[in-house]
């Protein structure tokens, strides 16, 4: 990637703001991937079926970079009535930041694994597994960045020096081997119900599924051995209607689950902010409440499914993080507990006869408090917050204590929906159309820095709509010449995809700058605005 030139307008309408950079350098990225499997299947009896499975993984990763910004932070002429509306009416300042890394990650992570199922006389079902899983890392990291927003490297103590923001050197050589295993006690118990409609008789059954079980890992990395127990139940009623004499099935599902599950972290999350391994790194612990359904009824002749699940997380042992443009970054401390709470709902059918499409609808709201975190808030002599780059009076003379409490975490949104909807062409079946849109709330995030209490802003919402169209050919394989090349060919399409059709500038992260005053600025990063999509697809 050999960026140019970029200019991005800003703000609000009584502070509208425009910044121009001018790029120098390159980005180089390379990704290698690849990964085997070999399954081996055993049916040693009727009831009694075993597997086995041997999988390799290696990842090749290169990230090397050098790219100068040279900026320009403008102030826009916002009168309405002027002339220069929307042009530059002042320049704030200028400043330059350079951006360096040269960073190299070798994985290779292969395992085996056993699976079993045996089948009991009164018809229940035990599952079992074991795995060992070995890991290799190899990881290089040198990266730093240099801001001068005021002509010259700020702070300059001592005079001498160049300082750096974001510095990250470590040489990192990691060993490690997993064991896990699980084992799965399941059984399905049936009730028959007897109906009576004036003179007949009907039989109705319902049923319920049980699962308990529990699942262990061993890591000789941090020595944690981890036991997780995890039940479910599924029931099936026998639920009807009578009308005019005719009695009706309702299809519904009722489920509901609870466990405790255990994240242990892979190399990534053990690796903080400032490229040190956290050796003593435990897993992220969550209990899990989970109720949920399904309903199948009947809507213009037609069959469709409604789903719905209400859930309640206890998070424990948290490892924050933060979001760096598309990079997660871990602090590798246990240090946060937290919570997670929604409720999901889908429904999906053919809106279309013949063509299946589906809408969601979901609330989330999850948080995490750090136990170790807190600021200072500090007041002048006139009594007001001291906000670099806004106040005149720097000077403090009183302070006070904050504990932040719960913060929203990365991934807190509120609500989002989703629909995907298909339709055909009258009188011309092979010529279809999809519409995709997509919304959610707004995201947090917050300045750069290693304080996770910041991270309190919202991004705007997110907005998408997507079409597509598509053609089948070869409908009519009867009308092929026999032994021509097309005769080969079982199925044909052609599409035209147009994502973000509007054109909306949603925003992924945040570029922040600052004036000469301290003051900083977050300017958004948008995704891309409108991609269009030609696909040919054929089957042999």
């Amino acid at each position: 990637m050999i960026p140019e030139t970029r200019e991005t307008d800003f703000g609000t309408v009584n502070e509208a703001l425009r910044l121009t950079v001018f790029f120098d350098g390159q980005e180089i990225t390379r990704f290698e991937t690849m990964t085997g499997a070999l399954t081996s299947e055993h049916i040693l009896s009727e009831k009694t079926t075993i597997k086995f499975i041997g999988s390799v993984y290696r990842s090749i990763e290169s990230e090397s970079f050098d790219i100068q910004g040279q900026y320009r932070l403008s102030e826009l002429e916002r009168d309405l009535g002027s002339e220069n509306f929307g042009e530059v009416l002042f320049v704030r300042g200028v400043g330059t930041f350079l951006n360096h890394a040269r960073n190299r990650l070798d994985a290779f992570v292969y395992n085996v694994s056993h699976l079993g199922q045996h089948e009991l006389k009164n018809g229940a079902k035990i599952n079992w597994g074991l795995r060992y899983q070995g890991e290799r890392i190899n990881d290089k990291l040198s990266e730093w960045n240099m801001l001068d927003s005021a002509g010259f490297s700020i702070p300059q103590i001592p005079s001498d020096q160049i300082i750096l923001n974001d510095v990250i050197k470590a040489k990192i050589r990691l060993s490690s081997s997993r064991y896990t295993g699980h084992l799965q006690y399941s059984q399905s118990i049936d009730r028959k119900k007897e109906i009576k409609l004036g003179d007949s008789t009907f039989t109705s059954i319902s049923s319920w599924d049980y699962n308990f079980g529990a699942r262990g890992n061993f890591w000789d990395f941090n020595d944690q051995l981890l036991i997780s127990p995890r039940a479910g139940i599924t029931y099936v009623p026998s639920w009807f209607r009578i009308k005019d004499s005719t009695i009706t099935r309702i299809n519904a599902v009722l489920r509901f689950k609870t466990g405790v599950y255990y994240q242990p972290p892979f190399y990534r999350e053990l690796r903080d902010l400032s490229g040190n391994i956290n050796y003593n790194l435990r897993a992220q612990r969550s209990i899990h409440f989970v109720l949920g359904g399904d309903l199948f009824f009947k809507m213009w002749d037609r069959t469709f499914k409604f789903s719905t699940e209400l859930y309640y997380k206890m998070l424990n042992d948290l490892n924050p993080y933060e979001v760096d443009n598309v990079r997660i970054r871990y602090y590798a401390n246990n240090n946060a507990i937290g919570y997670a709470k929604g409720w999901d709902f889908k429904i999906n059918g053919e809106f279309i006869k013949g063509i299946e499409s589906w809408a969601t609808l979901g609330f989330l709201k999850t948080q995490e408090d750090i136990k170790d975190d807190y600021y200072y808030t500090y007041y002048n002599s006139n009594g007001e917050v001291i906000v670099p780059g806004y106040t005149f009076n720097n000077i403090a003379v009183d302070s006070t204590y904050t504990e932040p409490g719960y913060i929203p975490r990365p991934t807190d949104q509120f609500m989002t929906f989703g629909l995907f909807f298909q339709d055909e062409m009258p009188n011309w079946p092979t010529f279809k159309v999809h519409l995709n849109a997509l919304f959610g709330t707004r995201l947090p995030y917050g300045p750069p820095g290693f304080e996770r209490y910041k991270d309190v802003l919202r991004t705007p919402p997110y907005r998408r709509i997507d079409i597509g169209f598509s053609k089948q050919f070869l409908t009519r394989k009867e009308q092929i010449k026999p032994g021509s090349f097309f005769s080969k060919l079982s199925d044909m399409w052609l599409s035209l995809e147009v994502f973000n059709l509007l054109g909306i500038n949603n925003t992924i992260s945040y570029m922040w700058i600052e004036d000469v005053n301290n003051r900083q600025y977050a300017v958004p990063n948008y995704l891309t605005s409108r991609r269009v999509n030609l696909k040919l697809s054929v089957k042999f």
